[in-house]
């Protein structure tokens, strides 16, 4: 039996920013994530978009965390040495009658407190986005919209967290769990059983199938998949700005993203998914989406493509569902959080913890909160002065490794002593095998640093957990 003030289920960025809230307080807390790693479930698949709160209903619990988030986590990155870089959005019309829908939009989100909105016109667009197509005639921009990298915001938030005290377990899928009086038991990984005073339900995708454990019925998550696709490196440049069309009643449309990595990412499409398994891309899908960011900015090319993936948002409704169970004091459900998700993760992680007051549980903050972590080193977005002075210091540095992103064998033996277990979790962390090649140069030689530091057999090591090995382990040949 383990014993926790808190339990805390899933290791997204919703799970790993309520455990980094919640640290701040002496209380004793515990994270279980059911794969090998953490963000590789919703979290994997998220485009980086910190949203300003244009396309969010202004009455909706979405809408103010939204407008919340983006605000909070700019603090937060400074805090946790995130990347975060403010690159304005445009909403864009093609035809003059559209721009009544611009205004709405603006009067909108102006009402949910977004600052900084203006309707751009034609001019004004051939200044600042010169490679938009020249029929868009106006767009809304919003100059408070920025982009992270989803999965480096979710490790260092877990790795603060620990740092004050989160106990993390990978690999724990929950089983079962059992209300008693004031507490919850809580099993994982066969026969491991926690007990919590309070469990807080951030499953992602699987939210509605913890919440089932405790006889909860009324959250269904209906998934709802968007195929991606991310363009070379040299098309970085591509837009200033992120690029939406005009929203849908399902979705924000499709996007031509900047991302924080340099890579432009064009869609997601948004269609229910058959499975919550289902990440399979189709060419309808990149039809469509091509299709769809060719008329914004006519210069992209299939060819320029080098990676197609798909991710599910886990749909619960046309909203957020954050509360605490009055009829089962101490479980608290985070369901349905799809987009704009990723921005709203501080204001959630307060929400929380807000909730978690509710339940009786008291939070008495500790005097020694360690507020920073120092900031990972990646070459790639280092100006070169201080790339050489790195490798001056440290000649691992000088190693490279993963010649398209430029990454360091220094750097690939820090993401695993910081956590990383599979090749995936390395791509995260450090964008080695993330260029065009796809790890064709690199793969064997992180293998090799991978066995070493892990001291595993090649054969032991896989791309995202068990069943993905990446050599297939010999079998004794019988001549007979």
């Amino acid at each position: 039996m383990k014993p926790y003030d808190i339990l805390i289920v899933g290791g997204g960025v919703i799970g790993t920013a309520v455990a980094r809230e919640l640290s701040k307080y002496k209380i004793k807390i515990a994270l279980l994530e059911k794969e090998v790693e953490l963000a590789f479930g919703v979290s994997k698949s998220n485009s980086g978009i910190i949203h300003p709160g244009t396309q969010t209903p202004p009455r909706s619990l979405k809408g103010r965390l939204c407008l919340a988030g983006n605000r909070l986590l700019r603090s937060w990155a400074q805090e946790l040495g995130v990347h975060f870089k403010e690159v304005g959005e445009l909403i864009v019309a093609f035809r003059e009658e559209e721009r009544a829908v611009l205004q709405r939009i603006q009067q909108d989100a102006e009402s949910l407190g977004v600052l900084g909105l203006k309707i751009v016109d034609r001019a004004w667009l051939a200044e600042h986005e010169p490679n938009l197509n020249p029929e868009v005639k106006a767009a809304l921009y919003a100059p408070s919209a920025g982009i992270v990298s989803p999965y480096r915001l979710v490790y260092d938030l877990a790795e603060n967290a620990q740092q004050n005290g989160v106990d993390l377990f990978l690999q724990h899928p929950v089983s079962a769990i059992r209300p008693g009086r004031g507490y919850f038991e809580v099993v994982s990984s066969g026969s491991t059983v926690f007990r919590a005073r309070v469990v807080i339900n951030a499953a992602g995708l699987y939210a509605d199938e913890v919440a089932r454990l405790v006889g909860i019925q009324d959250i269904v998550i209906h998934p709802r998949k968007g195929e991606e696709y991310l363009l070379d490196k040299k098309r970085e440049n591509l837009t200033r700005h992120l690029l939406f069309p005009l929203p849908t009643p399902t979705s924000k449309g499709i996007l031509i993203i900047k991302s924080s990595d340099g890579n432009p990412i064009i869609g997601p499409t948004a269609e229910p998914a058959q499975s919550k398994e289902d990440l399979g891309t189709t060419d309808a899908g990149l039809a469509k989406i091509l299709a769809s960011v060719q008329k914004m900015v006519p210069t992209i090319q299939r060819r320029d493509i080098i990676a197609y993936f798909a991710g599910l948002r886990p749909v619960a409704g046309d909203d957020f569902i954050i509360r605490h169970e009055a009829a089962l004091p101490g479980f608290i459900n985070v369901a349905g959080i799809q987009s704009p998700g990723l921005t709203a993760a501080p204001a959630i992680a307060l929400m929380v913890r807000d909730l978690v007051r509710t339940s009786g549980l008291t939070l008495a903050p500790k005097r020694r909160f360690q507020r920073h972590r120092k900031p990972s080193v990646h070459l790639f977005s280092r100006p070169l002065s201080s790339a050489r002075a790195l490798v001056r210091k440290d000649p691992a540095y000088g190693d490279i490794v993963c010649r398209c992103e430029l990454v360091s064998a220094r750097e690939i033996r820090d993401a695993i002593q910081r956590g990383a277990r599979t090749l995936d979790g390395i791509k995260f962390r450090t964008r080695a095998q993330a260029g065009r090649c796809h790890g064709g140069f690199c793969t064997t030689r992180i293998m090799k640093i991978l066995a070493e530091e892990l001291g595993q057999p090649p054969e032991a090591l896989t791309k995202r957990g068990p069943g993905s090995e990446i050599i297939a382990k010999s079998r004794d040949h019988d001549p007979a």
